[in-house]
């Protein structure tokens, strides 16, 4: 799923690594400015060194290497994690990347995001994101499973189960949105792990953060639903219970009816 170089030297890798900056923030001006100003580059291009140093068991160095790089970043990354390509750490305080977390390519990842293990025993323990996953300011993407590709992880969401490909994950626990490819970053092909659909033309824009305007908590969908369900019932027994009256029979009281509206807003 994550390539090792693929034949690419170091200096290539890095480039492209700049190149992933640039079209993912409008804010980088310049490859220079990337070079010098970009925490989230300098991270992951130490820890491309450190992992090279892992994968031979200098364990202690890789590791000695990767704390020089979190002093610097403020960005936590374990020699032994497996990071893709292009992948951008934007702004970068606070995250952390465990030691089996695999990261796939074009993956974008926000300031405070943990790539975390829940699980003491040796083996896999953290997240693979596979390639063009998103994942927002603050998220927690807790245990050895799997985020598919192309999926959205929203900002502050607390994640403890696999999340299928394509879809957005909300909420503490996390809950999924919606289940849809982004056919943006696939046919224009900046995530090559992604095949686009055949006559793929409409373009979705990328969501950064994960989160767009029109994504709501799916319990808050549910919640709205059923209250006004319970409005239209309301509304229909009282049609009822007037045609009962109509024809001469007694009819019960009605109960109270809910003020839709009213919780419609407290919910959301």
């Amino acid at each position: 799923m994550i390539n090792r170089m693929n034949g690419m030297t170091f200096w290539q890798r890095v480039n492209e690594d700049i190149d992933a900056v640039r079209q993912r923030d409008p804010a980088a001006r310049s490859r220079l400015e990337v070079v010098l100003c970009y925490p989230g580059f300098h991270a992951v291009t130490v820890h491309r060194l450190a992992h090279q140093l892992f994968r031979r068991q200098w364990f202690t160095l890789a590791r000695f290497v990767s704390h020089l790089a979190r002093t610097l970043t403020g960005i936590e990354i374990h020699p032994g994690a497996r990071i893709g390509a292009r992948v951008f750490i934007d702004h970068g305080s606070g995250v952390v990347i465990g030691e089996t977390s695999e990261v796939g390519d074009d993956c974008t990842i926000y300031q405070g995001v943990t790539l975390g293990g829940t699980s003491l025993h040796p083996g896999k323990r953290h997240p693979t994101l596979e390639n063009g996953v998103v994942v927002g300011a603050g998220a927690q993407v807790l245990g050895g499973f799997t985020v598919g590709a192309g999926a959205n992880i929203g900002s502050n969401s607390v994640v403890v189960k696999a999340v299928p490909a394509g879809a957005t994950a909300v909420g503490i626990p996390a809950r999924i949105v919606e289940r849809e490819v982004d056919e943006t970053r696939v046919a224009d092909g900046s995530i090559p792990g992604l095949a686009a659909k055949p006559g793929t033309e409409e373009k979705i824009v990328f969501a950064a953060y994960a989160l767009t305007r029109d994504q709501n908590d799916p319990l808050t969908t549910v919640l709205q639903k059923l209250i006004d369900h319970v409005a239209e019932q309301d509304q229909r027994i009282e049609q009822l219970l007037a045609e009962v009256a109509r024809h001469g029979m007694d009819a019960p009281v009605p109960c109270q009816k809910i003020d839709a509206e009213r919780l419609n807003r407290m919910v959301g």
